[in-house]
């Protein structure tokens, strides 16, 4: 794949004349319910900033590793170089939860190869090299981590480690929306986490193949703009992504799904929820204002 620059969001170029919002479409009728089964949910309309489905949406929780969003986005904004070689280090290895890494110690590989497979498939090695190689080093890593969740207002999260292999790392799914729109301002992040393979040649000639961990992103029934997947035993299944479906803009954030499947098919359950209930076109001239739409659809407590 072609690598991306590395850029921060305020390096990018600003449009003179940002085209307006689009007109407000009606919210899918409130007697309507995706069946969610994930354990928290939320489905927020992106352009309104309004909560279409909510389930124990404030509920702090373990997040996994959609924590490595963060991670990314504070490597992206210390400036450094995309293309520096790191090499990946013994303390690089995860002696907690002892995941895998086809990454050997010893490797020599770009920042932007390791952001990439940390992003698109999950990979814990790489992104404890990324937090390692950051200014200061780790700890200086987490430290701009929870100060970047601060200045979101995620006033609910907290980070203990950068790659989420930590319980500790928690948040809401009202934290996580705003994590979302935040990285999907990072081409880099947009880019690594909506790419469906990543090939990496090491210094040995020895080629490896890595595949995106939603599978959602292969699938053209989707127009997928950021994708996180995420799991250690303690937070389920979790998935977050930013897609346009219906021609509306909407995060959506899915945690505690068990089972291997269950987030994916939440999400396709929502996707037909919107796809049913919510007219394709703009609104008609006279339709209410935001602060007239009916409420938000909410699950039932268990």
């Amino acid at each position: 794949m072609v690598a991306v620059a590395l850029l921060a969001p305020e390096c990018l170029p600003i449009a003179a004349n940002p085209p307006a919002a689009p007109p407000h479409t009606p919210r899918p009728s409130r007697g309507l319910d995706p069946q969610v089964r994930s354990h928290v949910a939320l489905v927020l309309d992106a352009t309104l900033g309004e909560p279409l489905f909510a389930k124990h949406e404030d509920l702090v929780a373990p997040i996994a590793s959609i924590t490595k969003l963060m991670t990314a986005m504070v490597i992206l904004d210390s400036g450094l170089s995309p293309d520096e070689p790191l090499t990946i280090d013994r303390a690089d290895v995860d002696t907690v939860k002892l995941t895998g890494s086809r990454l050997p110690v010893g490797a020599s590989i770009r920042r932007v190869d390791l952001m990439t497979i940390a992003l698109m498939s999950s990979d814990n090695r790489a992104a404890a090299a990324l937090a390692r190689s950051y200014p200061g080093g780790t700890a200086a890593c987490l430290d701009a981590m929870n100060r970047r969740a601060i200045a979101l207002g995620m006033t609910r999260t907290h980070f203990a480690d950068a790659t989420g292999l930590s319980s500790l790392n928690v948040s809401t799914a009202g934290d996580l929306t705003r994590l979302v729109l935040a990285a999907a301002r990072y081409p880099a992040i947009r880019e690594a986490t909506t790419s469906r393979l990543h090939r990496l040649t090491l210094g040995n000639g020895r080629v490896l193949e890595f595949r995106n961990s939603n599978g959602l992103v292969s699938s053209p029934a989707w127009s997928i703009g950021l994708s996180k997947t995420g799991y250690i035993n303690e937070a389920g299944r979790c998935l977050v992504m930013q897609a346009e479906i219906a021609a509306r803009q909407v995060v959506i954030v899915l945690l505690d799904s068990w089972g291997k499947y269950t987030r994916l098919g939440d999400a396709n359950r929502i996707r037909h929820w919107l796809e049913g209930s919510v007219p394709h076109a703009p609104a008609a001239a006279g339709t209410k204002v935001a602060g007239d739409a009916p409420s938000p659809v909410r699950a039932p407590a268990p």
